[in-house]
C-alpha cells in the first residue's frame, strides 16, 4: 500500500481510504466487520465515517455505521491501528440528529463529539471534519456557480474556537472540510493564522472522471497550503462501473433501492461513462479499476475513499492502487473530457 502525509501532520494515511456509509443499512455489522478486517490486512490505516451515516440518511439508522466500527473497536481492539475520521453534519433540517436544526456552534459541535465519541468506543477522532458548510451552498449535485442566500450563519471563527477546545481536551486531533468551496477553504485557513485556531489538513469532496470541478481552484491548495483532497465518490457512485448503462437498474444496487442516482444521470453523461468505460474495457481493465486508478494518481490527492457494498467490490477497489496509468491512457482521459467535461457537477 502507499501511504501519504496527512495535510501538515505528521500522519502518513493510505492512499485508498474505507468508506463506510452503506453499513447498518445496506451491510449488516458482520459484513462490515469483515471489510474492516481485510482493509487492515491489504495495509489500509484510514477509515472514514460521519454521524448521519448510514445513507441515505434517517432517523432509524443515524449512527449506526459508527456503532459498527465501535462494536469492531472493541471486538478487535485495533483503534491504535486506525487513523479514523470522522464528520459532524452541518445547518439542515434533519432534526432527528440532535433534537433540532443542526448547526455549525458550540452546542451542536460538542454534542456530536461525544456522541460519536460513545458510538465508536473511544476517546478521541483523529480528523474531524465539518460534512458540509453551515452557510447554504449548491451542494451534493447543484450544479456549477454561486447563488447567493442571505441567511443566518455562525462564523467561521466561532465554529473553529469550538473545535479548538476539542483539540485542547484530546476528543480531536486535527480538522477537516468537507463539500466546501475555495472561498470556505481560505476563510478557514485565514481564520485560523489570524487567531491561532486549528489548521484545516483536508478537505473530503467528490472528485471523479465526470466531475472533475476541484481541479480548477482547490487542488491549488494543495501545493501552496498542504491541504489535499479526501477524494470521495471515485466510481460516481458506481456509474463509472458501467452497471447503470442503457438505464439499467441491477438489484441490490445503490440507485435502484433508493433512486440516489441523479446526480449522475445528466444530459451528457451516459456519452461520457460510455465512452470511460468502453476504453477500459480495450485495456483489457476492469472500468471500476480504472476510474480508481485515475483518482489515485492524482498528486494533489492524500486518499481516495472507496465503497464496497460486498467483498469482491473491496477487493476490486483496494487492488486499484497497484494499477498504474499510461500517458496514453491519460491523453485518452483528457480526450473525452474534453468533449464533455463535467457533466456531473
Amino acid at each position: 500500500m502507499e501511504y501519504r502525509k496527512l495535510g501538515n501532520t505528521d500522519l502518513d494515511v493510505s492512499l485508498i481510504c474505507l468508506g463506510t456509509m452503506t453499513w447498518g443499512q445496506q451491510n449488516t455489522e458482520a459484513e462490515g466487520h469483515e471489510q474492516m478486517d481485510y482493509a487492515l490486512e491489504r495495509g489500509i490505516n484510514f477509515f472514514d465515517t460521519a454521524e448521519m451515516y448510514s445513507i441515505p440518511p434517517m432517523a432509524e439508522t443515524q449512527g449506526s455505521t459508527e456503532k459498527i466500527i465501535g462494536s469492531w473497536f472493541k471486538k478487535s481492539s485495533n483503534r491504535d491501528k486506525v487513523i479514523l475520521a470522522s464528520k459532524v453534519a452541518g445547518r439542515g433540517r434533519m432534526n432527528w440528529i440532535r433534537g433540532s436544526e443542526t448547526k455549525l456552534d458550540r452546542e451542536n459541535i460538542e454534542k456530536a463529539v461525544e456522541e460519536s465519541l460513545k458510538r465508536l468506543q473511544t476517546d478521541y477522532i483523529d480528523l474531524y471534519q465539518l460534512h458540509w458548510p453551515d452557510r447554504p451552498i449548491n451542494l451534493f449535485g447543484g450544479g456549477l456557480g454561486y447563488r447567493h442566500i442571505e441567511n443566518e450563519t455562525v462564523a467561521i471563527s466561532e465554529t473553529l474556537g469550538v473545535l479548538n477546545d476539542l483539540v485542547k481536551e484530546g476528543k480531536i486531533r486535527y480538522v477537516g472540510l468537507s463539500n466546501e468551496t475555495s472561498w470556505g477553504l481560505s476563510e478557514y485557513l485565514k481564520s485560523s493564522e489570524l487567531s491561532d485556531l486549528p489548521r484545516v489538513v483536508s478537505i473530503q469532496n467528490a472528485y471523479n472522471l465526470l466531475n472533475r470541478t476541484y481541479e480548477q481552484g482547490l487542488s491549488e491548495f494543495f501545493y501552496r497550503s498542504s491541504v489535499g483532497l479526501l477524494a470521495y465518490s471515485p466510481l460516481a457512485q458506481g456509474y463509472l462501473t458501467g452497471k447503470y448503462l442503457d438505464g439499467a437498474r441491477p438489484e441490490g444496487a445503490r440507485t435502484t433501492l433508493f433512486e440516489r442516482g441523479s446526480r449522475y444521470e445528466t444530459k451528457h453523461a451516459e456519452k461520457a461513462i460510455r465512452a470511460y468505460v468502453n476504453y477500459a474495457k480495450e485495456r483489457e481493465i476492469d472500468p471500476s479499476i480504472f476510474a480508481n486508478a485515475f483518482v489515485n494518481s492524482r498528486e494533489f490527492v492524500t486518499s481516495n475513499i472507496i465503497g464496497a457494498t460486498n467483498m469482491d467490490q473491496l477487493k476490486l477497489a483496494i487492488d486499484s492502487y497497484e494499477v498504474k496509468l499510461t500517458e496514453e491512457d491519460f491523453k485518452t482521459i483528457e480526450k473525452i473530457h474534453y468533449q464533455c467535461p463535467n457533466p456531473c457537477p
